[in-house]
């Protein structure tokens, strides 16, 4: 039997695709340009943006006879057992290749922002408590683990990571971002799709571009940034994950900067994202983002045409359903609307991928290879990673007298709405609170201790009560006297508040989820209001999908402790930094505000976005990005860099030139931490306006009590491009100051540069990351 050459693995996946195509129908190539979302809810509330308006119907034999491109969350609709889902997901599979003239299987995708969600799966920390650990290879391990979960069972595509920078706390998402840096948002994400990439999965990255700019902190509202905002602070995440991470796809955004839907920019999705930046696997339309520009954008009258829209922009995907990209676009194209050959440009990218997973191959086989061992999404081996994730992600925000950690057999009261409930760990794109919701009869699949338990594992010594005191969100106080009268009887008392995660304003935190103001939600900030005024110590815990003010308490609380969202296994790692088996080193990805107006505010501010004399508003925040603290202490030695015998302006280098900057860390407490150490670029004249301070490059040593480590960051010009008045990415040549630095707002060591000669456009290969070196000290 003659095998076609678009079997034939030993030809090049180019050959092989054109080769298919070839022999394809049109209804056969707009076949692989869509997905079916089975199961999918179409009344009442869903997990997806106007679900209910916007699914379309279809009938699944007719449908895949002429093949399919994807299957839509076949485990994150609905509670299903893992192994019978992994069974289920190979029958539909099965089913498709059978029913279309080449077998060509469908690519399932799944979404993952913070774990595969799927019932029984491991759930994680989420993106922002990833951002806190300041540890990307972790986050890479973490990546590893949720993608041979997702292989495991059949899945081919994960949607994560989030990439987009925060730049309005009160937005609801901002727990599924990595932090208000691009630096460490960029170098945290790329680490997240080195380990998504490494398992065999197809990394999408979210959502391109500008989602989280959007104007009033509105969900899916229009993006108001300026050009240079937008080159400087928005895309770097997006090119460091795909130039060092490896991403495979892309996931066009909901929103429009400056009047034109992301979704039919040709601009970006094809001239920056393909052209400039040479990527070459496929772009998917988040979930009926291609129907939205009919529906919410108006820049089309029908879903043909925004379909054309679309397409001629770059999608090659329309997710999660077929309203656009199906019958609609078929008839365009048999009507001479839309040219086919933009049909076989996206059909071509989309096979080349499938060409890639080997589900072109003769061999290809529906039953994953691991179908013959147990299916276990929380492995023992995952939770441990879940609570190493966790650990590293507690931030000590205050402990002035010392508090923290508890005495092991003290009083103690435990108050507030989030102490004993699992769900306070878990974000928004968790399975619990993602999909369980619509499923209560359903248990949560997987052990989440909560923070009271936790504690009282951890300190079985100590005399805990506890008293709920009020919701997260309800306005009702009669819990105030039993909290109040808990916390008097006690040593101290440890205030658990903070955010409950959910949909489309049914949580205080998650998508849809914007708050109006950066408050604590509901009456908890009166609550703790009457903890304070006991006069008994109180440790107040968060967990929170965002910073909240918390100047009103600055210097009446004994302890201030952070936790955003830190999964599975966030209760007893919380629990360990209260009683000290853990030292904190978390560090803040994202600024704690003083006041809760103010906003929109980040630490990546011009001159004039500082606090000064012309208004009466100091934005400055309570506790500056890359804040925390810690139970032991480090001393930074032996600073070389800034000694150098230059000219007055500083140590001269080329505008393409390097720079090593070095120091000598050593802890020298009693216990191991870690200390993160951070690099800040200050450009003190630039011929555009620049942040005052930007981070560029960071470490996390970790040391025991005496040791000490050197760390060198090894700074390259292209670190200081940024765009200039024409839109041209430049190094210009100045005065540069590179600062180290234990957060944005606590410098340790400055070294001056000065860059010298003509004015540099760095192509495409710039240096995105600073490379940095640690070796042992004396």
């Amino acid at each position: 039997m003659t095998t076609a050459p678009w079997r034939d693995p030993a030809l090049p996946a180019a050959a092989r695709v054109d080769d298919l195509l070839s022999r394809m129908t049109l209804e056969e190539k707009t076949a692989q340009l869509y997905g079916v979302w089975v199961g999918a809810a179409t009344d009442g509330d869903g997990v997806a943006p106007l679900q209910n308006q916007m699914t379309a119907d279809y009938d699944w034999d007719e449908l895949i006879t002429h093949g399919l491109g994807q299957l839509t969350r076949p485990f994150g609709t609905a509670p299903v057992d893992p192994a019978l889902g992994a069974r289920a997901l190979a029958l539909a599979q099965r089913r498709i290749t059978e029913a279309g003239r080449f077998g060509i299987p469908a690519l399932a995708h799944e979404e993952c922002l913070a774990g595969f969600t799927a019932w029984r799966a491991t759930a994680y920390p989420v993106p922002l408590a990833w951002g806190a650990t300041f540890d990307p290879g972790l986050v890479e391990e973490m990546a590893r683990h949720i993608g041979r979960d997702l292989r495991s069972v059949g899945v081919h595509q994960g949607l994560a990571p989030v990439l987009d920078v925060v730049r309005d706390a009160r937005w609801g998402r901002v727990e599924e971002t990595i932090g208000e840096d691009p630096y460490l948002v960029g170098t945290i994400g790329a680490a997240y799709v080195r380990g998504l990439e490494s398992a065999g999965i197809v990394a999408t990255l979210k959502h391109f571009a500008g989602y989280a700019s959007s104007a009033g902190a509105r969900n899916l509202a229009p993006v108001r940034a300026g050009v240079r905002e937008v080159a400087d602070v928005t895309l770097p995440p997006f090119e460091m994950a795909l130039r060092e991470g490896g991403a495979r796809s892309v996931m066009a955004a909901y929103t429009e900067t400056d009047g034109v839907p992301a979704s039919a920019d040709p601009t970006l999705l094809t001239g920056l994202l393909r052209e400039e930046w040479g990527f070459t696997g496929t772009v998917v339309a988040d979930y009926f983002g291609i129907g939205f520009l009919e529906s919410l954008h108006r820049v089309a009258g029908t879903p043909a045409e925004a379909a054309h829209l679309a397409l001629a922009a770059g999608i090659d995907v329309e997710l999660p359903t077929l309203k656009c990209y199906g019958k609609p676009l078929l008839e365009a194209v048999r009507a001479g609307r839309v040219p086919e050959e933009l049909i076989d440009l996206a059909a071509r990218r989309v096979l080349l991928q499938k060409c890639e997973l080997g589900l072109l191959d003769e061999d290809w086989t529906p039953v994953p290879p691991e179908d013959t061992a147990p299916v276990d999404l929380d492995s023992p081996a995952n939770r441990a990673l879940a609570r190493r994730l966790a650990e590293e992600s507690v931030v000590l925000l205050d402990n002035p007298d010392g508090l923290l950690p508890l005495a092991p057999d003290t009083r103690i009261a435990v108050v507030g709405p989030r102490a004993a409930d699992a769900l306070a760990m878990l974000g928004c794109y968790s399975f619990p609170s993602h999909v369980l919701p619509h499923h209560p009869e359903v248990p949560t699949g997987i052990d989440i201790p909560t923070v009271l338990d936790a504690l009282r594992a951890e300190l079985p010594d100590a005399k805990v009560t506890f008293a709920e005191g009020c919701d997260t969100s309800d306005p009702d106080t009669s819990g105030f006297e039993e909290a109040v009268a808990r916390a008097a009887e006690a040593d101290v008392c440890v205030a658990v508040l903070g955010d409950r995660a959910g949909l489309f304003g049914r949580g205080t935190s998650g998508e849809g989820c914007d708050a109006s103001d950066l408050r604590l939600p509901g009456v908890q900030g009166a609550l703790l209001d009457a903890l304070v005024a006991t006069g008994v110590p109180v440790v107040l815990v968060l967990l929170t999908g965002r910073p909240y003010a918390l100047g009103r308490w600055h210097g009446r609380l004994g302890a201030v402790v952070q936790a955003f969202f830190p999964g599975e296994e966030g209760g007893p790692a919380v629990a360990g930094v209260l009683s000290g088996r853990v030292t904190p080193s978390g560090r803040l990805p994202v600024s704690v505000p003083n006041l809760p107006g103010g906003q929109p505010w980040t630490y990546l501010q011009p001159p004039l976005g500082l606090a000064g004399e012309v208004s009466n508003l100091d934005p400055t925040p309570l506790y500056a990005f890359g804040h925390g603290r810690s139970y032991t202490t480090f001393a930074w030695e032996d600073f070389t860099g800034g000694e150098e015998t230059g000219t007055e302006v500083g140590t001269e280098i080329a505008t393409d030139g390097s720079y090593d900057v070095s120091l000598t860390v050593r802890n020298t407490g009693d216990r191991p931490g870690a200390e993160v150490v951070q690099l800040y670029l200050h450009d003190p004249v630039a011929s555009v306006t620049r942040p005052d301070l930007r981070l560029v490059g960071y470490r996390r040593v970790e040391l025991a009590p005496g040791e000490a480590a050197r760390v060198t960051f090894r700074f390259h010009a292209d670190l200081a491009s940024f765009t200039d008045r024409t839109g041209r990415r430049i190094v210009e040549p100045g005065v540069l100051e590179l600062r180290l630095a234990a957060s944005s707002a606590d410098v340790r060591h400055t070294a001056r540069l000065a860059l010298t000669g003509p004015v540099r456009t760095p192509g495409p290969d710039r240096r995105l990351m600073c490379a940095t070196e640690v070796s042992a000290a004396a």
